[in-house]
């Protein structure tokens, strides 16, 4: 009597090679991702900016006001906003991190990527509501938060450099007093032979400087009727006006740069430290 060949186990027949299928499963099932989790901390962190938004703001209005003038400084109060972004977004990040990681019901490794993964919906999710009409009220309350820093930006550029929008064109107002004495005569020419005098007295080697100043004192001659000798006194002040504005133009410009650097490295590092947090709250939460 023939004998069978005797029936391969479950585990055996299951297996690929030296690894069980059921363990190459079960890891993927440990590792796959929740979305339902990731979501649920995302809007929680959402709900959390959001009412860390709303405190801030109370307090931040709260310690101005309209009719004394014992408020905070401009640097206070940019200080404090930043100091508040910075909580508030670390705070929120742990929340919805904490609760992804909970919620996912997965090891600490990835309950800890679901609640870096909640994070990057978060941050996705403010600057779609700073950056866009379609937030409303929500976009305006949540979106002031994650609009903090570049508030605070904004406002060093303009306590630092505070004739930014007046420097921003030298010849601005040369050429609204040029019109503004001309007289009866040709502004227009007046007003350009004068610009001209003034980027060639600049720009241009000593003879053209001097033919630059040579043409706008008789073009102010004759429009006001005054002496040539006055002209050119006049002249020489709208070179010192323009080398004046000039100077605070780059100023201006030198404090806005220095502002936007100082602002982008802030607002990298509190994400990073944001991520960070999410991550770690994730794995605290994860389930044991």
């Amino acid at each position: 009597m023939a004998l069978r060949p005797a029936a391969a186990s479950p585990r055996e027949s299951f297996s690929a090679g030296t690894v069980p299928i059921a363990d190459d499963l079960r890891t993927v099932m440990l590792h796959r991702l929740s979305w339902g989790a990731v979501l649920a901390g995302a809007a929680s962190a959402l709900v959390v900016q959001l009412v860390l938004t709303l405190i801030g703001i109370g307090v931040g209005l709260a310690a101005v006001s309209a009719t004394t003038g014992d408020n905070p400084g401009v640097g206070t109060l940019s200080q404090g906003a930043l100091l508040w972004w910075v909580f508030s977004g670390l705070f929120a990040s742990a929340v919805g991190g904490f609760l992804a990681g909970r919620l996912s019901g997965k090891p600490a490794a990835t309950a800890g990527h679901h609640g870096l993964i909640s994070f990057v919906a978060t941050t996705l999710v403010l600057v779609y509501l700073s950056t866009s009409a379609a937030g409303g009220l929500l976009g305006g309350a949540a979106g002031g938060l994650a609009s903090a820093l570049g508030g605070t930006v904004r406002t060093a550029a303009e306590t630092a450099a505070p004739s930014l929008g007046r420097a921003a064109d030298p010849f601005a107002g040369i050429e609204r007093q040029v019109r503004d004495t001309a007289g009866g005569q040709d502004p227009q020419a007046l007003r350009d032979t004068t610009v001209q005098a003034v980027r060639a007295a600049l720009t241009g080697d000593a003879a053209q400087q001097q033919q630059a100043r040579d043409r706008a004192a008789e073009a102010l001659s004759k429009a006001k009727a005054i002496p040539v000798d006055q002209a050119r006194q006049q002249v020489q002040d709208y070179e010192t006006q323009y080398r004046e504005a000039a100077n605070q133009a780059r100023q201006a410009a030198e404090a806005t740069r220095k502002a936007a650097a100082q602002g982008a490295l802030y607002a990298a590092g509190a994400l990073i430290l944001g991520a960070l947090a999410a991550y770690l709250a994730g794995r605290s939460g994860a389930v044991t």
